[in-house]
């Protein structure tokens, strides 16, 4: 594990990212609240690119917790059946919105408590929600972030919970609303697990990890 990064070198790499790419986005379609926790939800252990293909179709018919419930489990799972684990996703996508139904009058709650309280919405899943659709400065750890985090100083930690705290508590305040999405982007197309990409990488000189490639 490398060593937590400066001050110093913590804000001249946000500050390189934020010149690449000032207004980083998600992946992930979505259209309101709603279809944003459902696709989070779906895209645990499979791609982007594959939840968007499913919920394309999906979302122009259900883009509500009334209208999934009123599509029914089956003809989710005919909708999302090329996603893994898409029985118990589906399942876990009734029951969330159900419960937005019954108990939240249809409406994505906001805060992140409330959010976890829904199937199938972990911290990671109610952080992304907080970060996209609220603009709340909330930090979702994924693979790539771990990875990054870990590898570059910028976040060490031994766990997702560690790595999210380091985020929190050494990006600098004004980039730490799109702290999670720059770090995403960069463990998923540079800093890639099995060979990183460190020729092309825009933080090779501030970056810890010690068998930087050629």
């Amino acid at each position: 594990m490398a060593k937590q990064l400066s001050y110093a070198a913590m804000r001249e790499i946000f500050a390189r990212f934020h010149a690449a790419a000032p207004e980083p986005k998600g992946e992930l379609h979505h259209t309101n609240a709603f279809t944003l926790v459902v696709a989070v939800a779906l895209s645990a252990q499979a791609t982007d690119v594959g939840v968007n293909r499913a919920t394309g179709p999906l979302f122009q018919i259900a883009d509500t917790p009334e209208k999934m419930l009123a599509l029914g489990e089956e003809a989710l799972i005919q909708h999302i059946k090329t996603i893994g684990l898409y029985r118990n996703k589906a399942s876990n996508v009734i029951k969330l919105s159900r419960i937005l139904v019954e108990e939240f009058g249809g409406q994505v709650p906001s805060s992140r408590a409330a959010l976890q309280s829904l199937p199938g919405v972990g911290r990671k899943t109610a952080n992304v929600v907080l970060n996209m659709w609220w603009h709340f400065p909330a930090q979702a750890v994924d693979t790539h972030i771990f990875r990054l985090g870990n590898r570059s100083g910028m976040a060490p930690g031994r766990d997702v919970d560690a790595v999210e705290r380091a985020i929190e508590d050494h990006v600098p305040a004004e980039y730490q609303l799109h702290a999670h999405h720059w770090m995403i982007l960069h463990g998923r197309y540079v800093c890639v697990a099995r060979k990183p990409r460190c020729a092309v990488c825009i933080i090779r000189d501030l970056c810890q990890y010690e068998d930087k490639t050629p």
